[in-house]
């Protein structure tokens, strides 16, 4: 059986729940938030788990026990540690030579402000774990990056761990392309006023056509990443195309539409063919 795991049941779960009904693949929506872990398992090894917790630390650590049963879970708790990180992300990037935005990371704010120097204001701050957008802070010059650096270094252990990427000019746009078992199946255009363009914080989404350059560097960063279902952004700077965020349980409510593709269903055939024999 498939089993989707939610903690909260969103539009993506309820699709992905009805995208396996017209699939005729025997599934159930199941809410984590009242179970425990570590006594017997609510999933057998001959079930598949399609892990959306809206959580990455609960999502990952369900997927972790169910693992330790023998149960298959989509993603895989590695792909989702990763993902998860985005030092993580950025390395396992670097190791497969795949353009992204220059970056350096600091465990100090004055070395975090010296790295800062180095790539040239403006910068951008990430935490290290974060999703929608959240917590990243832009600085234009020395005097707002000290401003930033001191209010991260405030927020507690979450935010000791510097990550400083260059800004990039991305003329308003950036896309959002859907990855279901290595192969690129639709993408977005994500159009905003604001530099921070994600659809959770008020861009708007159009159609992206992949092209052959898009869909060779999106099958790199699989190979690189590993997963069946994979939501990656990219950057068009400079005549290139260069990867700023990997995502191992993408939201696609808003991406549907505008792309013409079944992504529920997608993701439900690749994660029902994932099930161990």
């Amino acid at each position: 059986m498939l089993k989707i795991l939610f903690t909260r049941l969103r539009v993506e779960e309820k699709l992905l729940g009805e995208a396996a009904k017209r699939e005729n693949i025997p599934f159930e929506l199941r809410s984590v938030s009242d179970v425990f872990y570590g006594g017997e398992a609510f999933c057998s090894p001959e079930d598949v788990v399609l892990a959306r917790c809206v959580s990455h630390n609960q999502n990952e650590s369900v997927a972790a026990v169910l693992e330790s049963y023998g149960v298959r879970a989509v993603n895989s708790s590695r792909v989702m540690a990763l993902c998860g990180n985005k030092l993580s992300t950025t390395l396992a990037l670097k190791e497969a030579g795949l353009p992204q935005p220059d970056f350096r990371v600091a465990f100090t704010p004055e070395a975090a402000l010296e790295a800062s120097r180095e790539l040239g204001f403006p910068v951008v701050y990430k935490p290290v774990l974060g999703s929608w957008g959240r917590l990243l802070a832009k600085a234009n010059d020395e005097e707002a990056a000290e401003a930033v650096l001191e209010h991260k270094a405030a927020l507690g252990s979450a935010h000791n761990i510097f990550y400083v990427q260059e800004y990039i000019e991305k003329n308003g746009f950036d896309v959002r392309a859907f990855v279901v078992n290595g192969e690129p199946i639709g993408a977005i255009n994500r159009v905003s006023d604001h530099w921070i363009t994600n659809t959770a914080r008020g861009g708007k989404a159009s159609k992206f056509e992949i092209d052959g350059e898009v869909g060779e560097l999106l099958r790199g960063v699989h190979r690189a990443i590993g997963g069946e279902f994979l939501a990656v952004d990219l950057f068009r700077s400079e005549g290139k195309w260069l990867v700023n965020e990997v995502n191992d349980g993408g939201e696609f409510r808003n991406s549907i539409e505008p792309t013409g593709v079944d992504i529920p269903g997608a993701v439900v055939r690749a994660a029902w063919g994932a099930r161990r024999a």
